[in-house]
């Protein structure tokens, strides 16, 4: 007897025979007369950009990082508020030269050898251009009816106009620039690798420095590279200025007070870029670790701390300036007072004490900037 479906079993054997007729159908999908035959190639290159362009955005802006402000959304003061506890501006200041003054075993040889570089290399600042200094300052102040002004104020006039030289000859040959950079490099690396060494107990000698301390030079000036590209502001604030004295623009009261409100976001954009490229140059000394590396590291410490680490530059600013005034002040009116000697006419005395001040400050601008770093990085340990 043939046996009977049930109504149950009906519908599955409706299903199975519509599938049938469905697989025994040729399909068009493969075939070179479907529309949607070429559409493989683009999805495939879609997906593989997006997946590279994630990779590179996890590289340029990694998960790990710092990240308080996020595109399309409000940003809250206590997500971007970060706090700080460092020394104070006083202490800060102190101990950078009592740093440098108890290690001055080091930093002396260091300080003679940068001089001579810079005397070899570069050329000192000749005793007659300091003479005609002198002089256009003497008919200066007798045009002007003031007569003979005293020691203090002539040698205070001096400074001002000679502290910009450094002590160093006033040709500009494009060599002087780029051997000056290089100078300024080992004495920044030099001074940061005896005071990482220092700071953590070892026993190091300046020769360890010199030829240890120079591995991240181009690191460096990768860094420097970056950090010019982030002065732009500053230089195109530059060409307005000047073609705005030239075409009398800031005469108006009016256009004068748009050409400060520009200026003003100019330089508070190239010192909001410049504030972590500075720390950048001391986290780049650091063994192993890459320029970016070291500008995305730099940047995270410096998130939400800018304004306080702008208020330590202007300080390190004032602190420069009176230790320049302190020291060089008495050091001119000693030299005004032997020029009335044949014999110490000719000897360029000046020049040297400003070389050695312009050194002094490359070394004490490397310690400042290195301890606020080793501050910051040890509050953010904790």
């Amino acid at each position: 007897m043939a046996k009977r479906t049930s109504k149950k079993d009906a519908p599955l054997e409706s299903k199975k025979s519509v599938s049938r007729g469905r697989s025994s159908r040729p399909s068009s999908r493969g075939s070179s007369l479907s529309p949607r035959s070429n559409c493989g190639f683009p999805r495939k290159v879609f997906s593989w950009s997006k997946e590279k362009w994630l990779l590179l955005k996890n590289k340029i802006v990694s998960p790990e990082r710092i990240r308080p402000h996020r595109s399309f959304k409000r940003s809250y003061r206590e997500d971007y508020k970060r706090k700080l506890e460092v020394p104070g501006i006083t202490y800060h200041a102190a101990k950078t030269f009592s740093v440098i003054f108890k290690n001055w075993k080091l930093f002396l040889p260091l300080l003679i050898i940068a001089v001579v570089m810079a005397i070899v290399f570069i050329g000192l600042m000749n005793e007659s251009t300091f003479q005609q200094f002198q002089q256009v300052l003497n008919q200066t102040t007798e045009e002007m009816g003031y007569g003979d002004i005293g020691y203090v104020a002539k040698a205070g006039l001096l400074l001002i106009s000679t502290v910009t030289t450094g002590g160093l000859s006033s040709s500009s040959k494009e060599t002087n620039t780029i051997f000056f950079v290089l100078i300024f490099l080992i004495l920044w690396l030099s001074t940061i690798f005896i005071l990482r060494h220092r700071l953590a107990g070892h026993k190091i000698k300046l020769r360890d420095a010199l030829y240890n301390a120079m591995t991240p030079m181009i690191s460096s000036f990768v860094i420097f590279a970056i950090a010019v590209i982030q002065c732009i502001p500053i230089f195109l604030l530059i060409i307005v200025y000047s073609a705005a004295v030239q075409t009398e623009f800031l005469a108006t009261p009016f256009y004068a007070l748009l050409f400060f409100i520009f200026a003003a976001l100019m330089v508070i954009l190239s010192g909001y870029l410049l504030s972590s490229s500075l720390m950048a140059f001391v986290a780049v000394s650091a063994p192993g670790l890459y320029p970016m590396k070291a500008m995305h590291a730099a940047s995270d410490l410096m998130m939400g701390r800018r304004f306080k680490f702008v208020l330590r530059i202007i300080a390190l600013i004032f602190i420069l300036a009176i230790t320049w005034v302190a020291v060089m002040l008495p050091l001119i009116i000693f030299d005004l007072l032997m020029k009335n000697f044949e014999w110490a006419a000719g000897i360029p005395f000046v020049p040297v004490c400003l070389l050695v001040m312009t050194c002094f400050t490359g070394i004490y601008i490397t310690a400042y900037l290195y301890l606020y770093y080793r501050w910051m990085l040890n509050y953010d340990e904790k």
